[in-house]
């Protein structure tokens, strides 16, 4: 089980990817936009989204940092847009750990399968940290 960094940015994500890619002399990041995950044909995707970076990540310095663009019209204030990412190949522990910073906190997402993951949920826990919980089969 690992924790990551995971930082949000306000539309700019790709450029400060690419920033990073040469800083840190990192390979190239495989970038997952909003438009390349699958459409609920009972929503529209706005047009502004669909090159909004919805996922990609880096390995720095041997440790992986997780990047995502903000969904249009979601809140972002500067300062607090870094959350922790709890990625684990053992469902049960993130289940149980889930469970436990749900007291006091507020559950953005549920626990749930969704296309990236079989077991992927967000909350911020009751002193306000923001975590994502992400399930991935070790490699």
């Amino acid at each position: 089980m690992a924790v990551e960094v995971y930082l949000i940015f306000n539309g700019n994500c790709r450029e400060a990817v690419s920033f990073y890619e040469k800083v840190f002399d990192t390979d190239k990041a495989e970038i997952m936009t909003f438009g390349d995950s699958p459409q609920n044909p009972n929503y529209q995707l706005p047009e502004e989204a669909k090159d909004l970076v919805m996922h990609t990540r880096l390995s720095i310095f041997g440790s992986t940092v997780m990047f995502s663009d903000t969904f249009p019209g979601s809140p972002f204030t500067i300062g607090n847009n870094v959350t922790l990412a709890v990625v684990s190949s053992d469902e049960e522990k993130m289940r149980k750990a889930f469970e436990v910073l749900k007291d006091g906190g507020k559950v953005t997402m549920e626990l749930q399968e969704t296309f990236w993951s079989k077991c992927y949920g967000s909350l911020t826990d009751k002193f306000g940290i923001e975590w994502q919980f992400s399930h991935e089969e070790n490699k």
